[in-house]
């Protein structure tokens, strides 16, 4: 099966050149449900925001004219006239040597142009002493002077979040229509794989990749649909992935695709449909099992059974079609630059991802110390690294404190 391992660009190569990204349709979502969802309309303001002028600050709406030449020894000298509080419309009118109480939110009673803050005032009675001049419009939000009706708001193909939502809440509107979610099958095989929950027997493992892998499905924009776990049984395996293709934008298996008696996913992908595996290994570390196939136009990533190689290539390969299916650009993974904490080696021959942690040294210099796992599947490997490095084909080392490029899983420690 691996006789001819592609390169990592040959393989990206290979699976761009047989990926059509197809309209999966739009739906309305309720708001509080649109978050992280792609907008599939151009949202247009119907009214102005916001919808009348209002004070920016507590204090005293006036004509602005009034205040000139107000100072602390000689304070402009006006009458309060009436009151206007948040949430209410106001009748009261301000005239000439008028000054309305107004609080921050509430509207501009008619005639007035400014607000003096209450600070630069002192009340006697129902006199008003102001010691701060201010211009027209100072201290005052215009009506549409935020969003003006008519105005476009959000572009479609906008990932929803907590402002756009908020955006969205302002023009009072209940749904939104949004892209369909990209729906994955996510599969995991093997004799020794048990469910979380299940007793674990001896021999067996609880299943860590439909987990870690659903969970980034959904990081990615796509929803995962969990198959269960499979047995390394051919016909049950491919009665599976064939219903998981029916079902699903795309399918993504674990385990199963080594070189073992039992290794039968590849095989079972490369039956089910034209154009059959396209990706038959890639020369990486860790992942070089890793084969990719096309039923038709559903991609099947059929991952290695090692969590850390797994989750790897999913971030790597996966990840930027399932946001390009879910109308998103396909967008990186997010890069800082580091000092290597140690020499990292590559494996000959091969592309290799060194898993790495970050930490701040003494000098407050970013540090990416290799991860000691022993193994790719190692389980500690996926809580520790923060990302990894790359290291190319023709490298042989990365040297200690040589700035490395670090891509990232998550944010970055804070340790120390």
């Amino acid at each position: 099966m691996f006789r001819k391992l592609s390169t990592f660009e040959e393989a990206k190569k290979k699976i761009d050149e047989h990926f059509k990204p197809v309209f999966l349709g739009e739906e309305e979502a309720v708001l509080l449900e649109a978050y992280n969802r792609v907008l599939n309309e151009d949202v247009v303001s119907t009214l102005d925001i916001p919808p009348f002028s209002r004070s920016t600050v507590d204090g005293y709406a006036v004509k602005a004219e009034d205040t000139f030449g107000g100072n602390e020894n000689e304070p402009a000298k006006l009458k309060v006239s009436g009151s206007v509080n948040i949430g209410e419309t106001s009748n009261v009118k301000v005239a000439k040597g008028d000054a309305v109480e107004i609080v921050t939110g509430a509207p501009i009673p008619e005639g007035a142009d400014a607000v003096v803050m209450v600070e630069d005032t002192e009340r006697e009675d129902d006199g008003l002493n102001v010691f701060a001049a201010v211009t027209q419009g100072e201290n005052v939000m215009k009506k549409g002077s935020d969003l003006k009706k008519g105005a476009v708001v959000l572009k479609k193909g906008q990932v929803l979040g907590s402002s756009e939502i908020g955006v969205l809440a302002a023009l009072g509107l209940t749904k939104v229509k949004v892209l369909k979610i990209p729906m994955v099958a996510v599969i995991s095989t093997g004799a020794e794989v048990t469910e979380p929950g299940k007793p674990l027997l001896p021999g067996k493992i609880y299943d860590i990749n439909a987990y870690s892998i659903s969970t980034a499905v959904i990081e990615s924009g796509g929803k995962p649909i969990y198959f269960g776990t499979i047995p390394d049984d051919k016909t049950a395996l491919a009665k599976v992935i064939q219903t998981a293709v029916v079902s699903a934008d795309m399918v993504i298996t674990s385990g199963g695709v080594s070189v073992g008696p039992h290794d039968y996913t590849p095989q079972i992908v490369d039956s089910l449909g034209k154009p059959g595996i396209v990706v038959y290994g890639i020369a990486v570390k860790p992942g070089k099992p890793t084969t990719v196939g096309y039923i038709g136009d559903k991609p099947v990533f059929s991952l290695p059974g090692h969590p850390t190689s797994a989750l790897l290539i999913f971030y790597l390969l996966a990840r930027p079609l399932i946001q390009r299916l879910a109308g998103r650009p396909a967008s990186g993974m997010k890069m800082v630059r580091a000092f290597a904490g140690s020499r990292m080696f590559s494996a000959k021959g091969r592309r290799t991802f060194v898993m790495v942690r970050l930490e701040f040294d003494k000098d407050c210099r970013l540090i990416a110390e290799p991860v000691e796992s022993g193994a790719s599947g190692a389980i500690t490997t996926l809580a520790n690294a923060d990302g990894f490095v790359e290291i190319a084909e023709n490298e042989q080392f990365v040297d200690l404190n040589q700035e490395v490029a670090v891509m990232l899983f998550r944010g970055l420690a804070t340790k120390t």
